[in-house]
């Protein structure tokens, strides 16, 4: 992803990040508007891979933690104490993104936790089915998200984290994409590709913005450190456990960063 040389090159350009944008909220949140057509667009053009978009999934992540954080104001200005709040604002979250990353991590858990053999972890995995350690997964999940939004409990603290892990963790799963190569010869992972370090950059640099405008710059450095850590170790375990990444390990390597930087939002 380079910029335009020339003023006569900026809209083109600008338009096609335009696209990309599009696409990543339209695969990563169920925002109506998605289904627009960026204007400009020609009705022709090819439509841009998921790995050419990635590098905008932290502005997708900005969308979703941004309705989050109205929910939990308007709750908390109707007087509901923080852990109502903090629920109602997590399931918020779960309906913008139709619930996308923590399918991923439930089917993750199951095939990690249920498969013998490279084989059966996959093919658990691709079952529509839940398990009980898709289940545990989700419970634990779920808790701490909701309860590490509820210790913020003042409306500001709790929009900056949610912003902030929302957008920081959506920058994770490029990177894997770009580590790790897909563990099945088709699928969501295998379709999408793999994005170019110029896109993978490009995302994190956008991640850092928001976070040092959320966090300031000592919770910044922690909650980058901390989510390297997160999925170092994620891509590490799926390298072991299926020999790659699956859409549904990017979806539980959000969710386990998203948690980690709302833990560190804490201190």
């Amino acid at each position: 992803m380079t910029m335009p040389g020339t003023s006569d090159n900026w809209r083109p350009w600008a338009a096609e990040r335009a696209r990309e944008v599009k696409v990543a909220l339209a695969f990563l949140t169920r925002l109506p508007f998605t289904r627009i057509e960026p204007a400009g667009t020609p009705p022709d053009a090819a439509q841009p891979t998921l790995a050419q978009a990635s590098w905008a999934f932290p502005l997708a992540g900005i969308a979703v933690g941004a309705i989050g954080a109205v929910v939990y104001a308007i709750a908390h200005r109707l007087g509901l104490p923080p852990w109502p709040a903090a629920a109602l604002t997590v399931a918020a979250t779960l309906a913008v993104t139709g619930a996308l990353h923590e399918d991923g991590l439930a089917d993750t858990a199951d095939g990690f936790g249920g498969g013998q053999t490279r084989e059966q972890k996959l093919a658990i995995m691709r079952d529509s089915r839940i398990g009980s350690y898709g289940v545990c997964a989700l419970l634990v999940s779920i808790l701490l998200r909701a309860a590490a939004l509820a210790s913020l409990a003042e409306p500001g603290a709790v929009a900056a984290a949610l912003i902030a892990a929302h957008a920081g963790a959506r920058a994770a799963m490029p990177a894997l994409m770009f580590f790790l190569p897909p563990a099945r010869s088709d699928g969501l992972s295998f379709t999408a590709g793999a994005p170019s370090i110029a896109r993978v950059a490009a995302g994190a640099a956008l991640a850092l913005v928001v976070l040092l405008f959320g966090l300031g710059l000592v919770l910044t450095v922690a909650a980058a450190m901390m989510v390297a850590v997160a999925a170092a170790l994620m891509a590490g375990l799926s390298e072991r456990q299926i020999g790659g990444q699956t859409g549904d390990v990017l979806g539980a390597t959000e969710q386990v960063c998203e948690i980690v930087m709302l833990l560190v939002a804490l201190h």
